[in-house]
């Protein structure tokens, strides 16, 4: 349920992995901004211009690694906003435990709207349409979404359900390896999140389809297919395969909360 447009925030922190940390929407300075720090900039430019933000993403990380790693450094600050996303990695893993990721975001939204955060949360929709392949963890995404959507009725977290619409499914919309958004995906989350805020100037249109659809010829789509397979799935698999993670070696994206 939308909070009231005059609310403002003081502290905005930012959990999860890659997403939330901002892969593939890079900034100007060699690095990744990303829906939380566009989300975090809309803040500061309407109801919250003393709004400090951190972010404690880091890319790679499973829901349980997200929970055990970032969630007593959040509590610490104090948030008055928070955001959770995380489970790409778990439903892309080799194991899948829906059980525990449940109850792993449960037990983080609870958390934060105990200490006082308003928690928001969204879904991941079926990659299905953008890599055939998807449709093998389709029940696990699906779980995953289930898990959110009971989550946060137990708890009072917000949650924007991409899953139900059908343009979160856009090439358009994703980078090529077709596990993150790209910029323009990125801006549409933060959109949503804005709208889930009731932010001054958001509205709805982050959920309406392009006005022309993308065309792509059979031969353009095998040329893709043959192109994300050797740049992203053998990668992935040969990463699985020797126990590697893109998380190994690197902390936070911004692990104190500063002003933007």
């Amino acid at each position: 349920m939308p909070v009231p447009s005059t609310r403002s925030f003081a502290r905005y922190v930012a959990l999860g992995d890659s997403s939330t940390e901002g892969l593939d929407d890079p900034d100007e300075a060699g690095g990744y901004r990303g829906w939380s720090q566009r989300l975090a900039e809309r803040l500061h430019a309407t109801t919250s211009p003393d709004l400090l933000y951190a972010n404690l993403a880091v890319r790679g990380l499973t829901t349980a690694q997200v929970r055990a790693g970032q969630l007593d450094a959040a509590l610490a600050m104090r948030p008055d906003l928070a955001t959770v996303f995380c489970g790409t990695n778990d439903v892309t893993a080799f194991r899948f435990d829906a059980g525990r990721v449940a109850a792993d975001i449960e037990y983080m939204q609870r958390a934060l709207v105990s200490s006082g955060a308003t928690v928001l949360s969204f879904t991941l929709p079926d990659l299905t349409p953008l890599m055939p392949l998807a449709r093998l963890i389709a029940p696990r995404i699906a779980a995953l979404n289930r898990a959110l959507a009971d989550a946060s009725r137990a708890t009072g977290a917000i949650l924007v359900d991409f899953a139900a619409r059908p343009v979160a499914t856009d090439r358009r919309l994703w980078s090529e390896d077709r596990i993150h958004a790209n910029s323009a995906g990125h801006a549409r989350i933060a959109d949503a999140l804005a709208h889930a805020l009731n932010l001054p100037g958001s509205d709805d249109a982050w959920c309406h389809s392009f006005s022309s659809p993308l065309p792509q010829s059979r031969l353009e789509g095998c040329h893709a297919e043959a192109r994300w397979i050797r740049r992203h799935l053998l990668p992935w698999i040969v990463q699985g395969l020797t126990g590697q993670s893109s998380s190994q070696g690197r902390g936070p994206k911004r692990p104190e909360l500063t002003a933007l």
